[in-house]
């Protein structure tokens, strides 16, 4: 597959391995509401928030949104979108990776751009997500009005989509409810019990033998499929629902036969790549949206509005699934995530993640009712925990930080072994880690088997493998020493590995 190559394209590739993995530091004076809501905003490089995040949430993440800087050689007060080209690339190649490395296995991530890098973004997603796992590129009608400005108007973004597996996405994504425009065409003439109805023409494209009868209308008048077609179903099928009565002819029972579909049958329909403004928003909606939640000398730059976010969210997620959204911005996809019932992870690293976002976010908790709160019947509650990226979990000689707890240290040796979460169980730590492949891991850190021992349990003796729980077969021990020899080892079936020597610092 051709890859793309930019200035110092080797080292981005490189990055997101050389990344420091810092420690999370809640500051629950800028959290807000329900202290159980398992909503996260955080300040900090996205990137190193990233990090951060994946001995967590690898592999977790539902759905993934990001509006990065689209490079359109202008600036904004709020970050910078005029960042040479190469570096706008190396900038999004390592984020990419990590974001990659959260999405779940039916994850979808839906990537807003434009015109100035849409198609070596579109080359950069292939090489990390996959060219298979491509979905769709989306097009949003941003204005209404025309656009005089440039040679050609520019009216029109893109949101791009792959999927971890398509065949996955196919089967889980939701279907887009109707409008109410589009239940306009519903009409009940006839006082059916059932409801509005239409009617749907009962032919298809193609010849099919079984599908080339003859049909007689009430009137006596004798249909065949017009050339080129032949029906949509074959007789008996046809026949039955006739017999149930969802067959119109026209008011005068001559035309061709069309199958009832009454309003309440709609399931919703199949997503396309044409999004209008009618349906999703567009560019003067977001903008009232921030004048009417910060005013209008406070405003954020180039929002995007409520109804496009919902629309990604419906597609690709349920109540209760993570979201993420790593250049959250002005905090639109952690408020239309809120008012929707799903989980979030906000990322922002100005200093908008406490102007701009907090509040908002704490309008959302408290009921507003602007963006699409009434078309969800938002109401308020929930809440969300505000965090900012600490200290590395090693220094710079590879020793663990001081401040490092036991949770955090084996979420960390846990990734790092299994490139998995870890699992939290139980309010209780324990030593054993969890089972993966077989292999049972186990750390021994912060005197977490108490006092009961030499360095309060942090070395293997033969007391403390008596104390831990058991595994039948093969086990990995971090700790700081072990008494036992290479011999003794490899007669219990232990791999030892040292702590803090053997963790990996990145």
């Amino acid at each position: 597959m051709p890859i793309l190559h930019w200035l110092n394209d080797e080292e981005a590739r490189k990055t997101s391995s050389r990344v420091p993995y810092r420690l999370l530091e809640a500051d629950e004076t800028l959290s807000y509401g329900d202290s159980n809501a398992e909503n996260m905003l955080i300040q900090g490089d996205n990137l190193e928030a990233l990090k951060a995040l994946l001995p967590y949430f690898a592999g977790r993440i539902k759905c993934i949104y990001i509006d990065p800087p689209y490079n359109t050689r202008s600036a904004f007060e709020h970050y910078d979108d005029n960042l040479e080209h190469s570096i706008w690339l190396s900038t999004m190649y390592p984020r990419l990776e990590m974001l990659r490395d959260l999405l779940a296995n039916d994850g979808s991530i839906w990537i807003s751009i434009d015109d100035s890098e849409a198609h070596y973004l579109k080359i950069l997603l292939d090489e990390v997500f996959g060219r298979e796992n491509f979905i769709a590129s989306n097009v949003w009608q941003k204005r209404y009005s025309r656009e005089n400005r440039g040679a050609i108007g520019d009216v029109h973004e893109y949101v791009v989509v792959y999927a971890k597996d398509p065949d996955v996405f196919k089967i889980t994504r939701n279907k887009i409810p109707p409008t109410s425009e589009q239940l306009k065409v519903y009409k009940n003439p006839n006082n059916d019990p059932n409801g509005p109805w239409r009617g749907i023409p009962m032919t298809a494209q193609g010849y099919r033998p079984n599908q080339m009868y003859a049909i007689t209308t009430p009137t006596g008048v004798v249909h065949y499929p017009p050339e080129g077609r032949c029906w949509s179903m074959i007789e008996s099928e046809y026949q039955k629902l006739l017999t149930a009565g969802r067959i119109y002819f026209g008011k005068d029972g001559k035309s061709q036969p069309n199958v009832i579909r009454y309003a309440n049958e709609i399931e919703g329909f199949i997503p396309w790549t044409w999004w209008t403004s009618d349906e999703v928003g567009h560019t003067d909606e977001s903008k009232k949206e921030m004048h009417s939640l910060f005013g209008k000398e406070n405003a954020f730059e180039t929002p995007k509005p409520e109804r496009l976010l919902q629309r990604v969210i419906a597609i690709a997620t349920n109540p209760n699934d993570l979201v993420l959204d790593s250049f959250v911005g002005s905090g639109t996809t952690a408020a239309v995530a809120h008012k929707m019932g799903r989980r979030y992870i906000g990322i922002e690293m100005g200093d908008h993640a406490i102007t701009h976002c907090v509040p908002r976010l704490k309008k959302v908790v408290d009921g507003e009712q602007g963006g699409i709160s009434e078309d969800v019947n938002w109401q308020g509650g929930g809440g969300f925990h505000f965090y900012k990226l600490g200290e590395s979990i090693f220094d710079e000689e590879g020793k663990i930080n001081p401040s490092v707890r036991f949770r955090t240290l084996a979420a960390h040796v846990w990734f790092t072994e299994t490139h998995t979460p870890l699992e939290v169980r139980s309010k209780k730590a324990s030593p054993l880690l969890g089972v993966h492949n077989g292999i049972a891991y186990y750390l021994l850190y912060n005197g977490i088997l108490g006092d009961k021992s030499k360095d309060g349990g942090n070395v293997l003796t033969g007391k403390i493998l008596a104390s831990l729980p058991p595994h039948q077969g093969q086990k990995v021990i971090y700790g700081e020493l072990t008494t036992f020899s290479s011999q003794r080892l490899a007669r219990e079936n232990i791999l030892f590995k040292q702590v803090p020597y053997d963790i990996k610092a990145r």
